[in-house]
């Protein structure tokens, strides 16, 4: 599969982005998802992932009700409403596709498969 992240843009802190990826390949709606952003000089750390069937969900702690994944199998998209930025939200996001079958959602870089170019978000204070 391969994988085509937009939406990243700059923002002001307390604005709003939403992030796509979208995928190409027949096995999309199988794979769990993730998203992953990289800041500047840092690892790249796990952000939010949702599964097949978009039913699970899961945050990194620093994003909890501020950011949403979702998916839409039909159109193979995967998206990342982000509310309330703050500067330490700057980075490049990533998208990211799990094809193993696992019991729960997959939260480290190795983890995934595919992944896609990334997209740059910029939060100004």
């Amino acid at each position: 599969v391969q994988l085509q992240a937009s939406g990243g843009g700059l923002v002001q802190a307390g604005g709003s982005l939403r992030l796509s990826c979208a995928a190409s390949g027949r096995t999309f709606s199988s794979y769990a998802m993730g998203w992953f952003r990289q800041a500047p000089g840092k690892e790249r750390e796990f952000v939010a992932a949702i599964s097949w069937s978009g039913v699970t969900t899961y945050y990194t702690d620093s994003v909890k009700g501020r950011f949403t994944i979702s998916r839409d199998n039909a159109k193979k998209r995967v998206y990342l409403q982000m509310n309330s930025l703050k500067p330490e939200d700057t980075a490049v996001y990533y998208c990211a596709a799990d094809r193993n079958v696992r019991t729960n959602l997959a939260l480290r870089k190795d983890e995934y498969d595919f992944w896609g170019q990334g997209t740059l978000v910029t939060v100004s204070s």
